[in-house]
Parts: structure tokens; C-alpha cells; sequence
């Protein structure tokens, strides 16, 4: 296993000429980020199936043995994670837990979200619609701010030298971070003026249906764990409901993805 100009662990396999050469099917580029840069974040590309899993289980393996204990695999660019890729996940957030860390994973496609969902996974492991989302929930978890230095969000790995076009796809980020609306500021009083109500509504009454759509009129931006966290607060009476329910409602209320929820919230 090498690291490559990018950052990227490439995966090798022994050919009998003994040369070696890139496998295809997975790469990994890591970086550490958080308030604390404590966090080993794993960016994941290709396939997690049979042949790659071990591999990947190496490099967790090696990055916990350097004290890291907190994780998130981003699978934003995964196409296929087969049983033994889960497997790997599962493992291992055991042995992270009993070292009071935890394994998050972030931005699957629809296609492995599916699996995930049907193989009950998300019993076990927290997934999170963003990167941002799950750096969140980490450093909120721990009493610190990770928005207090947006520019310094991602950090490689030391020691690993980062290309041009990795610059770019970091510096796309930051752009892309810096024009996005803070949730704060997204209220019905700022964008909707006509959404204000007349009389005071017992909020803690509402079906969950309406909890959501009005969290959703307020924040679009809001993730799945986001809502989950706004539900369970004083304000909608600590309504309790698993991710996998959540979605489901979300599915149901045609809010599944931040582009439907961000065009309900234009429409009213």
C-alpha cells in the first residue's frame, strides 16, 4: 500500500514479473479534519467488496493504532459496497466504541443507501447526509465549535503533498461552504414574511408530519440527522424517530433529498 501525489492510498497487487501496479476498484484519500483536526476523515472511491475491503480494514487498523479513534467515510463517490465491505464498518465501530470513538458515514448514493437500509445497517452505524453534518455532530458531541474555522475545514494527512486538481476540489469546497446560507439565518420572518401565524401553536402537539414540513419551511438546508436533532428538542416535545422512519416520512412527503425540500420551501 502506497500513498500517491494526491494524497490517495493506492492499492496495489504483486504481479509475477514482480512490478506492481494500481488495482483498480478502490481509493482512499485521507485527511484530518474537526475543531481539533482529530478526526480521520476517508474519502472513499471505486468499490468496497471482497477484494478491497481488507484493505480498507488495513488502513483503519493503522490510523487507530496512531490514537485516531473518531472516523468518517465519506462514500460519495462508492458505487458498490458488498456485505464484506459492511462487515469491515461494523467491526470496527466496535473496537472504536469501546475507545469512545465512533465510525459515521457520509453522502451515499441512492443505490447504497438501499443496501444499507436493507441489511439494517443503519442500527449500527450513523449515516449523515454531508460531511459538514457529521464533523458536526462529532465536535457538537464534545463541547466545540468546528465552524469557528471553516477555512481550515480539511487537512491532509502529514506528510502527504496534495496535486493541483486536489487543491482545487478542496478550494471548490471552501467556495462552496462560504455561499451557503448559515441555517440561522433561513427563517420564516427573513425570506417568508406571509408564513408568520396569527395565534401561538402548541408545536409539541403536532403530528410529526407537520413538525417536519415546519422545520423544513424554516431550514431546508437541514440533513436527516439535522431534523432528527430539531425533533428531539423541547420545542417539538422530544419527538423520538429512528433515521429509518425519518426517511421513510421524508420519502413520503416527497422531502427526500435537499433539492425537494428547498423547492417546498420556495413554494410556500
Amino acid at each position: 500500500m502506497t500513498l500517491n501525489a494526491c494524497g490517495a492510498v493506492a492499492l496495489e497487487k504483486s504481479e509475477r514479473t514482480g512490478e506492481k501496479e494500481i488495482m483498480e476498484g478502490i481509493q482512499i484519500e485521507e485527511y484530518r479534519v474537526g475543531a481539533l483536526k482529530d478526526i480521520a476523515l476517508l474519502k472513499t472511491h471505486g468499490y468496497v467488496d471482497t477484494n478491497t475491503s481488507s484493505e480498507l480494514q488495513k488502513l483503519l487498523g493503522q490510523t487507530i493504532e496512531q490514537g485516531i479513534c473518531q472516523f468518517i467515510i465519506d462514500m460519495a463517490a462508492v458505487q458498490y459496497v458488498s456485505s464484506a465491505g459492511w462487515g469491515v464498518f461494523v467491526g470496527e465501530i466496535r473496537r472504536l466504541q469501546e475507545k469512545g470513538g465512533d465510525l459515521k458515514i457520509t453522502q451515499m448514493s441512492s443505490e447504497v443507501f438501499e443496501v444499507f437500509e436493507m441489511l439494517e445497517f443503519h442500527r449500527i452505524l450513523s449515516s449523515y447526509d454531508s460531511i459538514e453534518e457529521a464533523i458536526e455532530d462529532f465536535d457538537f458531541c464534545r463541547g466545540l465549535n468546528s465552524a469557528a474555522a471553516p477555512s481550515s475545514y480539511i487537512r491532509p494527512v502529514a506528510g502527504m503533498s496534495v496535486n493541483a486538481s486536489t487543491k482545487s476540489a478542496l478550494v471548490s469546497d471552501q467556495i462552496d461552504r462560504q455561499h451557503r446560507t448559515p441555517a440561522a439565518a433561513i427563517t420564516p420572518s427573513d425570506s417568508k414574511p406571509s408564513r408568520s401565524h396569527s395565534r401561538e401553536i402548541d408545536e409539541t402537539l403536532l403530528p410529526i408530519n407537520e413538525k417536519i414540513k415546519k422545520i423544513v419551511l424554516e431550514n431546508p438546508i437541514l440533513g436527516a440527522w439535522g431534523l432528527k436533532r430539531m425533533l428531539f428538542s423541547p420545542r417539538f416535545g422530544y419527538t423520538r424517530v429512528g433515521l429509518l422512519k425519518l426517511y421513510n416520512i421524508l420519502k413520503s412527503l416527497s422531502l427526500d433529498t435537499k433539492t425537494k425540500r428547498f423547492r417546498y420551501f420556495r413554494s410556500r
